[in-house]
């Protein structure tokens, strides 16, 4: 059973969230708070699995909560779940330590299959928004002699998967496409993250888009 706070400070969206949620199986809200500084206690009190995280909130808004929750329990797992299309808010989200980015317009099933990702040490982003993403790294770190040093450490199945993850694959996709398990797309992911000083899969998605672009 994935256990989900919802942090959220509109009272109807919280509640509507929170029956689709309860309707699905295996998922279960424990609870909703209206700003992030309840957010944070209700983490530290109830250890949810998934925090979903408005960004724009009252007092303590969903980034900065992200920041902290993720900084004392970084095994919760938190999506942001927002109206905002802001790169700013997008980056920043990542940063904080957010594992998805999804709007308020997404579907309940795109909501679900979410959770079950992100559940699974994968990362989500909302579509149209990854590209965003890209945009903002490749701005703040244009690529350097240092980077394509790292990049040559990669050994060629990294690279494949590398590449693979950049078009939005998940880690069984990928292991469909390179006929791998799943377990081992993950494996070769976290040696890749670790050789390229990477914090994310979003991250890992970007520095490939960025690179590809430079050749």
């Amino acid at each position: 059973m994935t256990r989900i706070l919802i942090a959220d400070d509109h009272h109807l969206f919280r509640d509507g969230l929170a029956r689709i949620l309860n309707d699905l199986p295996q998922i279960a809200v424990v609870a909703s708070v209206e700003n992030g500084d309840e957010a944070i206690r209700k983490a530290e009190e109830l250890k949810p699995d998934v925090i979903l995280m408005d960004v724009n909130m009252p007092h303590t808004g969903g980034v900065e909560a992200t920041r902290q929750i993720h900084a004392r329990q970084p095994q919760i797992k938190i999506v942001m779940l927002t109206i905002s299309e802001r790169e700013e808010d997008l980056f920043e989200a990542i940063r904080a330590g957010a594992r998805g980015y999804l709007l308020k317009s997404a579907t309940s099933r795109e909501l679900a299959e979410a959770i079950q990702h992100v559940e699974a040490g994968e990362a989500m982003i909302a579509s149209g928004m990854a590209m965003k993403l890209m945009d903002v790294f490749a701005a703040q770190h244009p690529p350097t002699h240092a980077d394509d040093m790292a990049t040559a450490q990669l050994t060629g199945r990294e690279r494949e998967v590398l590449g693979l993850v950049a078009q939005g694959l998940s880690n069984k996709e990928i292991g469909a496409q390179l006929s791998l398990s799943p377990h081992t797309a993950k494996a070769h992911l976290r040696t890749i993250l670790d050789k390229l000083h990477l914090r994310s899969r979003a991250e890992a998605a970007a520095w490939a888009a960025r690179h590809d672009s430079n050749r």
